[in-house]
This record gives C-alpha cells, structure tokens and sequence, in this order.
C-alpha cells in the first residue's frame, strides 16, 4: 500500500501484512492500563491485567480541557412556531475536574439590555429547548396585567414612584426591568436559567418540603429578610406571621421562597453597593413565574398565591423605578379580595390585609389620592371603651389607620372650584366641617381609650436630653405603639391643615399643627427601632413640611439620611420636595446669584487684571415635569378586583375551584 508520498519514487511500501497485524487501539480500556501502557482486555468489573498485578481497576471518562475557545452561538432567527437558545455548560462542566474551570477566562457578568424601542418578547430571555411554546399575543388594553408597560405611555415621575397609563395596544409576554435589563419569559419553566453565566442557586420546584436552607446564598439572603425586611412589615400584626411563621412555611413552598429570597438581596443592594441587583431579579423572576403558573391553576392554593404576590409588591416597593412598582401591586390587592380576607380576618390572611392597606394608605398620603379601598368597607371595630388590658395594642392600630384613612379621602376630595350657588356652597362647606369634626373626635377618642402602654415612657424637652436635638425626646418601647402613635400625630397634622373653615395659618390651626409636627419629629430622632422607617418616613415628611426654624429643618433632613443609611430607603426625592416647600436655594441658584453680584459691582470696580470679565451665561429652565395628579382615586388599584374586566394577571388568571383545600390556611391561620 503506497503512503501519502506515493509520488516520490525513494517511498518504500509498507507490506500489507503489517498493516493487517497491527494491534487494534482498545477504546474502553480502563485508566490503569492506560497509565501501565498496557493493552486492556476490557473486562468487567476488574480486567486481567489488574487482576494479576493487584491493582485498582479505574474506570470513567479522562477528559483534557485543551480547547478552551469561547465563541458565541450560532443565530436561528426565530419562527412563528418555535424558539431555541443555547445554553453554554461547559464551564460547570469543567468546574468538576481539578484544574478545568482555570482552563477558561474570567466571565465578567453582565446582562445586555434590548433597545427601549425594540419591542421585548421572549426571544430575548434564554428559554430551554424544552419549554412550552409563548402564548400568543393579544391585543388588551389592561391596565394592571403583566407584563409591565413598554411604549407609547404617559409617564408621571415623581421622585421614588412613577405611574404610567399604557396608551399601546399590544402586550408582550415577558417582565422586563428597566434598571436591571432582566428579561424573563413569564410562560417559562420553573428552572430558568441566567444568561450571563452567573452560578445561580434556584430553589427546587418539588412538593418535597426542605427540612432546613442548605444553601449560603439563601441563608445570607434569608437572614437580611427576617431581620431587615419582615421588621416593617410585621409592625402591625402581633402574631409577626412575615418574620417568624412563614419563612419556616416557605421551606416546602419554592414561590414564597424564592420571594423571600428576592426581598433580602434587593435590601442587601440598597445598603451595600458591594451587592449587585442581578440576585434579587433572579429570584423575583423566579417567584413571578411560578406565581403565574400557579393562577393558572384551577386547584392552586389561593393563600399561597395571595401571601406570594403580597410579598412581590413588597419587593417592589424597596425598587427604585416603576417597573417593580406595576407588576404585583393591583395583583396583591386582587388576590387578598379573592381570599375575602379583611379587617375581621385572622392569621396570615390579616397580616397580609393590614400590610397592603397600609402601604397603599402611605402612597396615597404622599399623593393625595383616595384609597381604592373605602375605609368604611374594611370592616374594622370602631366601638371605642377605655382599653385594660395589654397585649392589644395592634387593634388600636388598625383603628387609627382605618382613622388616617378616612382623613386621607377627606383631604384628596377637597373641593377645588366653589358651587354656582351661594346656598350650595354652604350646604358644602357644612358637610364637609361635620366631616371634620367627625374625625377630630374620632382622634381625640382613641388617644384617651389607648392602654397605658402605647402612651409615652418618658418626655423630654429639647433642653433636657442630651442628645443636642431641636426636638422633645418621646420614648415609646413597643413597636406596636410607635406605630399607633405616628399615625395619630400624623392625622392631627393633617387636619390642621384641610379646617373648612379655618386655614393653617390661624392661630389655632397652626399651633395644633406645630405640636403634632414637634412630636412626630421627636419620636423619629430618637427611635432605634428600624422596623417603624416606612410609616416613619411618611409622617417625618408631612410634619416637616411646617416646620419654619431653620435648625429644625436642618435636623429633619439629617434624620432622613440616617433612615437612608440604615435601611436603604430611597429619600433623596422627599428632600427635594421639602427644600421646595422651604424655599431653599439650590446650590446652582447660589452659584448664579454670587456670579451676577459680581458683574453687578464689575461696572463700579474694574479688574485689576487683563483677564476679560466673567460673564456667566443664564442657565436654562429645568424641564417641566409631568406633576401626579391628585385628588383622584388610586390609579395603581382601580381595576385591583378579579370581577372587573380590566383585572390583574389578564392572560394567566384561572378562577380558581370553590373547594379546594388550603393547607397553609389551616396551618397558619
């Protein structure tokens, strides 16, 4: 047989015959042969080779990682029918050899953001072969399904929240956050993958209950929930059913995990910037998917669905834009509906009543809106005794924020134009002023029926403590009634400001008003209880808004970053509007006031120098914004109720069967 120089006439041929006796390469030989340079037999469990010299028989598979090329994978464009995305494990792969992973370059993390005017669909988030095919699209003017809001919507922006109207007719079946560019396929399996390559801990989608977290990542992120996170959002139950109860619960239910999970790394990314957000979007993803497969469900546990999308809106409310502002906020409230879930309800269903209410009376504070949900059809027990006995300093509670609601609704419906008729106008304005002394006396009522446990320990004046602090020192113990006793003040505070008749400027009106705002302030610079920072935030910026002294000013907005360092809550809008409110001059407005006082004086003292005149150029007026409407109902929950057209999760919701059994309810309740 001739080589592959046959052309050479010095080749010489090899006879055939060596050729055919040539030993034939043993494939599945054991390792230690191979390292013996010994021909294997192949046999099974131990070959005879091993066998003679006593020896270990190794077998498996030796891969060398020598070819290490990184290349992207090849474009399908998509179809109609199908989509694929490839999915690179080699680096897991080599992770499980000594020496492989070291073999690749460092992956830098980074997640890639579509274009704002690229509609999004599921092509973008990486899905595994496996998947079920995307729904089809459908045309839903909905203003509160997901996914979120994409185009073409009038925004209005307003520091730490932003509402959007959708004005497009198209939705596209995927959540995106604009401020993370995380992209995820909202009808995806439960084991969704990351596409920058990132080792991600996903928790197991089984019905198998975990006996405890094995995992450092969700201890980390578990623990900065239960001692961050769920403080605040038990400050009204007594049970603490977010921080004490369900977490253990969690354990056998992946979805309000993986929501836990996600509200303790978005914390952990508001304190620390050594955390990035990538975490908390993962698991906020995870726990949105598994909470939309779950409303498709006919026989899903409502429950757990509900307390899910509770602690979705939860997770949303620490984000900064408004895209985790939209997804789950009209969902909550839709689902706690759908539970029947109320002020007379019990165990979790009435943690979770409490908590939604009292976040959207704090949004509603801040813009003047009605509540979607009427105080007077929350059913909540108003017959005031003087209360004896302790331990029921929650049921206060709900009863000032059933108080502070009503107050709330009075202040958005003020009239803005007067009625064409003197008489009219007076009928109004007698209404309105009954009204108001309604709700003085209900706050008078509930301050001398309190137990003796949510009035203050001890009073300080400003002289007294040393704490060098331009407010009276107010020591409240339980967190219950630092809660309590901010709404009251809070609602003195805005009565003094919404008398029919009277306006804040009287004598009268601005003492009450002064006082109040005084012991808010003082009950805020002195508390050390983080769990009281979101309802603490609301009142300091209402009592602050009066204040006139400027050290007390200055004070207000040194708690504020105290609040901010501790506890990551975003502020800086809320100082904005208060140096509005006081008419502080920015820092740009000062440097352009010293500029034109000197080319005032210029025309009088001429420079000594050569150096031509500083002639400063006026700088532009900001934009204007678009300013959130007021005095209307709540936007964000106009349509939160599952017997209206417009409801949330439009194309997943599945009414669910009416007798089903709840295990969590019979648990937790």
């Amino acid at each position: 047989m001739p080589t592959p120089d046959a052309g050479n006439d010095d080749a010489t041929e090899v006879p055939a015959v060596a050729v055919v006796n040539k030993p034939k390469r043993v494939r599945t030989g054991c390792l230690t042969c191979r390292e013996r340079h010994l021909k294997c037999d192949e046999g099974l469990p131990n070959c005879l080779n091993c066998q003679k010299s006593s020896r270990q028989c190794k077998r498996g598979v030796r891969l060398n990682f020598i070819d290490t090329q990184v290349k992207s994978p090849p474009i399908i464009p998509p179809t109609a029918d199908w989509k694929v995305n490839f999915q690179d494990e080699s680096r897991e792969i080599a992770s499980e050899y000594k020496g492989g992973l070291k073999r690749y370059a460092h992956l830098d993390q980074q997640i890639i953001t579509p274009p704002r005017d690229q509609p999004l669909d599921n092509a973008t988030r990486p899905m595994r072969v496996d998947a079920p095919p995307p729904p089809t699209q459908q045309n839903n003017h909905n203003h509160n399904a997901l996914p979120p809001i994409q185009h073409h919507a009038t925004s209005y922006s307003d520091g730490n929240l932003s509402v959007k109207y959708e004005q497009s007719s198209s939705r596209h079946n995927s959540v995106q956050h604009s401020h993370g560019g995380s992209n995820v396929s909202l009808m995806a399996p439960p084991s969704l993958s990351y596409s920058n390559g990132s080792e991600q801990t996903l928790t197991p989608a089984s019905n198998e209950p975990r006996g405890f977290l094995d995992s450092q990542e969700e201890v980390l992120f578990m623990q900065v929930f239960v001692e961050e996170v769920g403080l605040w959002m038990d400050s009204m139950d007594q049970t603490k059913h977010f921080s004490r109860l369900l977490p253990f619960h969690a354990l056998s239910e992946p979805m309000l995990l993986n929501a836990f999970l996600a509200c303790g790394a978005r914390h952990l990314t508001l304190v620390n910037p050594m955390y990035h957000e990538d975490k908390a979007l993962y698991y906020y993803d995870t726990a949105t998917t598994q909470l939309l497969r779950s409303l498709q469900n006919p026989d899903r546990d409502t429950v757990v669905c509900a307390t899910t999308a509770v602690i979705l809106n939860v997770y949303e409310i620490m984000s900064e834009r408004a895209m985790q502002r939209m997804n789950h906020i009209a969902g909550a409230r839709a689902l706690i509906k759908e539970c029947g879930w109320n002020a007379r309800s019990t165990g979790i269903g009435q943690a979770c009543f409490w908590l939604n209410v009292g976040m959207e009376l704090l949004s509603c504070l801040h813009f003047n809106w009605k509540l979607a949900w009427e105080p007077d059809q929350w059913g909540v027990d108003m017959d005031f005794q003087r209360e004896t006995e302790f331990g029921k300093e929650e049921v206060w509670v709900h009863r000032m924020l059933y108080i502070v609601g009503k107050i709330a609704n009075f202040r958005a419906s003020i009239p803005r134009f007067q009625e064409p008729s003197a008489h009219d106008e007076h009928n109004r304005v007698q209404t309105r002023l009954a009204d108001w002394q309604t709700y003085k006396n209900l706050c008078d009522s509930w301050n001398d029926n309190i137990p003796r446990t949510m009035q203050p320990m001890a009073y300080l004046q400003p002289a007294q403590n040393s704490s060098k602090s331009a407010f009276p020192e107010v020591w409240l113990i339980k967190r219950a009634t630092i809660v309590g006793r901010l709404f009251y003040h809070t609602a003195m505070c805005l009565l003094a400001q919404i008398h029919p008749l009277y306006p804040q400027e009287m004598d009268e009106m601005r003492t009450m008003q002064m006082h109040h705002a005084h012991q808010i302030c003082g009950i805020v610079a002195h508390v050390k209880d983080r769990g009281v920072a979101s309802v603490a935030l609301r009142s300091l910026a209402i009592a602050a808004e009066c204040l006139v002294i400027r050290r007390e000013q200055e004070e207000v907005l040194e708690i504020f970053e105290k609040i901010r360092t501790e506890t990551g809550w975003k502020v800086g809008f809320i100082n904005k509007e208060l140096k509005a409110k006081w008419k502080w001059q920015t820092d740009e407005q000062v440097q352009q006031q010293m500029a034109a006082t000197q080319n005032s004086l210029a025309q009088f003292f001429p420079p000594t120098t050569q150096a031509p005149p500083v002639n400063l150029p006026p700088a532009p007026p900001p934009p204007a914004r678009p300013q959130v409407p007021s005095g209307i109902p709540n936007p964000l929950l106009k349509t939160a109720d599952f017997s209206l057209p417009n409801h949330p999760y439009q194309q997943y919701y599945q009414p669910p069967n009416q007798h089903q059994q709840n295990h969590f309810t019979h648990n937790y309740i």
